[in-house]
């Protein structure tokens, strides 16, 4: 039987190893959460999309197993690392996750081995930084002592129609022999595999797939401002606009971007392209449209208390939807904790609701948050706050009930279309 190591388990990795044990493939799962290895040990879940059920099938019948142990990269026939790839303080990329773990798998690597680089990143992280730490630490050569692939990931949380095996696969390998090697291995779990000419063609791909949605969204969103100022609501023309059968392909404003992707992996390539002397001009504008977007939407929030003759300074205010889209409980780079920021800075009293997230866990840049929980779904919970923000829709979410117990509700994910509301009760932002 073929075995493999995922190192990471979040919210890419742990599907991952799941549909190659579905596959028949024995997987062990690396990661340096204790939390995250005990959990799956005792067939436990902690990303809410995945059901624990079917992380107890595949430990109980021996497919899946987790540990903390890099050593065990001995026992397998390829490694996949899918961990964070973050920007620094400075907006910059770090890739010091995947060279801690490149040098962490290094001295356990086997002649014949499999490295594949699921992380987002930029053209060349594979063949250069990668290869550079896997070589030194192993005292192997990349396409001839082991082989070395790059596959981007292109999970959908929160999408019930999203499946690991039926979404196709990208590939690229450090040499031809690399290629057909990480082609044999995703062959064995995903339907459809896209083998492209190298490493750093398939790392600009994702790039690709994640900048044309950033700079779309950013379309639309100051499309939302303009729009917004002529009276007009973008949600309105949006659906009329996407009743065309060809050339046009809807996209939807928001409080601002969130997730590990969109927000991120764009200045991956702005920051490369630096090296090359080109700047990325659209890259960089959407970049500015989308940050712009909560200080818009909490000016929003000041004129709704203002024209009922209050200040953000000591109002009460919810925001509903923690999560960085509808029906996760996946808070990366979140909009809301900057709407929070923002809110708690001009004076108001900030609370928030979100059903899937019931306390705040640690974050890398909004500590202030940690520990705050969830306010109970009552009337008189929802009666006591001056206005309600909307940065979130979670199909869960009684909107009809908060219409009927908020004086005011900021919208900016048109949650509240089609409700009964009193007039000037809903703020769309």
């Amino acid at each position: 039987m073929q075995t493999i190591a995922v190192v990471g388990l979040g919210y890419v990795g742990l599907p991952l190893s799941l549909q190659f044990a579905r596959s028949g493939v024995r997987v062990i799962g690396l990661d340096v959460d204790v939390a995250k290895v005990e959990a799956i040990a005792a067939g436990l879940s902690y990303i809410r999309h995945i059901p624990a059920e079917v992380i107890a099938g595949s430990v109980g019948d021996g497919k899946f197993t987790a540990s903390t142990d890099f050593a065990r990269v001995r026992e397998v026939n390829a490694v996949i690392i899918c961990v964070p790839t973050p920007l620094n303080k400075n907006r910059e990329p770090d890739i010091s996750y995947i060279l801690n773990t490149g040098i962490a798998i290094a001295p356990h690597l086997q002649r014949g081995t499999l490295v594949v680089l699921e992380s987002t990143t930029y053209p060349g992280t594979t063949d250069e930084d990668l290869r550079a730490v896997l070589e030194k630490g192993s005292g192997l050569t990349a396409g001839v002592d082991f082989n070395l692939a790059f596959s981007p990931e292109r999970e959908d949380p929160g999408n019930p129609n999203s499946k690991v095996a039926d979404i196709p696969k990208v590939v690229g390998g450090l040499t031809p022999a690399c290629l057909e090697k990480a082609k044999a291995l995703y062959g064995r779990a995903i339907s459809t595999i896209v083998p492209v000419s190298s490493c750093r063609a398939a790392e600009a791909t994702k790039l690709l797939e994640n900048i044309f949605r950033g700079v779309n969204i950013a379309l639309v969103n100051e499309l939302k401002i303009v729009y917004g100022a002529m009276g007009i609501d973008i949600w309105e023309i949006i659906n009329a606009a996407k009743t065309k059968p060809f050339g046009f392909m809807p996209f939807y404003p928001g409080p601002g971007l969130g997730g590990h992707c969109i927000p991120i992996d764009p200045f991956y390539l702005t920051w490369k392209a630096r090296e090359y002397g080109h700047a990325t001009r659209f890259i960089e504008l959407a970049g500015e449209v989308n940050t712009a977007m909560p200080e818009w939407v909490i000016n929003r929030v000041a004129e709704a208390l203002n024209d009922q003759r209050k200040a953000v300074k000591g109002s009460r205010i919810l925001v509903v939807g923690l999560a960085y889209k509808a029906n996760v409980d996946d808070m990366r780079e979140s909009p809301t904790f900057v709407l929070m920021d923002k809110l708690d800075q001009r004076g108001a009293e900030v609370s928030y609701y979100d059903p899937y997230i019931p306390t705040v866990m640690p974050t890398r840049e909004h500590a202030r948050w940690t520990g705050k929980k969830s306010i109970e779904w009552s009337e008189p919970s929802i009666r006591g706050f001056d206005a309600v923000l909307i940065s979130t829709a979670h199909a869960c979410v009684k909107y009809a009930e908060l219409a009927a117990w908020s004086p005011l509700i900021i919208d900016s994910r048109n949650a509240m279309v089609g409700l009964p509301v009193k007039s000037g009760q809903v703020w769309k932002a």
